[in-house]
């Protein structure tokens, strides 16, 4: 409006107000470490290699590229490699859009986390949607993406100068990725039962 003096909370009417919901108004220690911003900016200044931090709940995503090797074989390295980084960028985005963290590459493979399930699983979901638009645009090739998630407690530390994750959650997101098929995403009973998943998968 043109009125452009100070307002007097006093003349407010309370219902013309518009609010924003918040869920909790504090920044958890969990909710930072699944934070890409805080990845890229302090992993390397969490604590001394030595110790660790216990997280009590946090969700495990690991992605695979299935015939990888035979991708390679077939497209020479260059073209291979370069699909590979076109794919980081894609997994990396739709976990940073999820609110999640990419922790490391492995390989061919990514290892992300995040605070909620519900937020990992659609993560997996936006990568299966996303790929396949990538392979049809690319000149070179096809990648097939396995996705595996679980959630539960890990211990954080800092590994090589970057926030890691080690525990039962991790490897057993680990192995569900590993039993997953091209282009499938596999969940374990934990996940399946978490708030907001089933509605997703729906």
């Amino acid at each position: 409006g043109s009125n452009t003096g100070p307002i007097d909370p006093s003349t407010l009417d309370p219902s013309s107000v518009p609010t924003v919901g918040f869920g909790s108004p504090r920044l958890t220690a969990k909710r930072l470490f699944a934070t890409q911003t805080f990845h890229d900016l302090f992993r390397a200044e969490v604590f001394q290699e030595s110790e660790g931090f216990e997280v009590k709940d946090v969700t495990v995503l690991f992605t695979d590229l299935k015939g990888s090797t035979q991708l390679y074989q077939r497209e020479g390295d260059l073209n291979a490699y370069a699909l590979e980084r076109q794919h980081y960028g894609i997994l990396s985005h739709c976990v940073t859009r999820q609110h999640g963290a990419v922790v490391k590459t492995i390989g061919d493979a990514i290892m992300a986390t995040f605070e909620h399930p519900a937020e990992g699983v659609a993560a997996g979901l936006d990568m299966l949607r996303e790929l396949p638009g990538m392979n049809q645009s690319a000149a070179h090739g096809e990648l097939v993406l396995k996705v595996g998630i679980h959630h539960g407690a890990a211990i954080s530390v800092t590994l090589n100068d970057q926030v890691d994750y080690f525990g039962q959650t991790v490897n057993i997101a680990s192995r569900v990725q590993g039993s997953a098929d091209g282009n499938q995403m596999l969940l374990t009973g934990e996940m399946l039962a978490a708030d907001g998943v089933r509605e997703l998968l729906e």
